[in-house]
């Protein structure tokens, strides 16, 4: 908590002094508009993510337990993520992409950032010392996500919609497979065929990308609709 906090403060300083905006231009202080992008953000990604381990389950014939529901155990997994994603987004997503937008332009911007979101994954899931391929493999899938997030930060000018998204696909995957400090909330896996070498190489690669190509269609046709909540008409702040 003490981490986020500090985040904020460091967020308010840079946009306070290098762009003589408050904070509020991140789109983080909720409001109606902003929390039906946050609520529309975290059921489209998790339909999407389901309709993934659907066809997850189809492929690799997976056979799936129920596990008692321990609904305390949900809440603090739901705070845990909630606090995880917003940290992220704010560094990844926040202030320090609102000053590239301004500076370089959005579509250099959006790329920095998916990089650097890349590259934060391979540390923050321990593969340092990993083979070159799986590194790689993990800055390109969390990159591509990364990009489709800011690129939502930047035609809504909020960071609520990529929240959405960022808890939604966190809180999904917490429900089906082993993670810490919370996974297999839901379901445990019991058993699975094993695919082919290339076969399996294939279906890693639809497994990472698939979610955020699909997202990046819906948010597309999104910005196109005549949904209000989805145009850019933030106030000057």
């Amino acid at each position: 908590m003490l981490g986020l906090l500090v985040i904020i403060v460091i967020s308010w300083v840079l946009l306070h002094f290098i762009e003589r905006k408050n904070i509020e231009i991140l789109g983080i202080i909720p409001n109606q508009k902003r929390m039906l992008q946050f609520l529309i953000g975290f059921l489209m990604i998790a339909l999407i993510n389901l309709s993934m381990i659907y066809i997850e389950t189809l492929i690799m014939s997976v056979s799936w337990g129920n596990k008692p529901i321990n609904w305390r155990l949900v809440y603090e997994a739901f705070i845990y993520h909630f606090r995880s994603a917003l940290t992220e987004d704010l560094v990844f997503r926040g202030a320090i992409l609102y000053i590239l937008i301004s500076r370089i332009g959005a579509k250099k911007a959006i790329l920095i950032s998916a990089f650097f979101f890349g590259i934060y994954h391979v540390f923050s899931y321990g593969m340092t010392a990993d083979r070159i391929v799986p590194i790689v493999y993990v800055i390109l899938i969390t990159g591509f996500t990364g990009y489709v997030w800011a690129y939502a930060f930047d035609k809504t000018k909020s960071i609520a919609i990529g929240l959405g998204f960022h808890l939604g696909s966190n809180m999904v995957m917490t429900c089906f497979y082993p993670s810490q400090p919370f996974g297999e909330l839901f379901f445990a896996e019991l058993s699975r065929v094993n695919l082919s070498e290339w076969n399996e190489l294939y279906y890693w690669i639809f497994r990472g990308f698939y979610p955020s190509i699909v997202t990046l269609v819906f948010l597309k046709l999104l910005l196109k609709s005549n949904f209000k909540i989805f145009k850019n008409n933030l106030e000057k702040i």
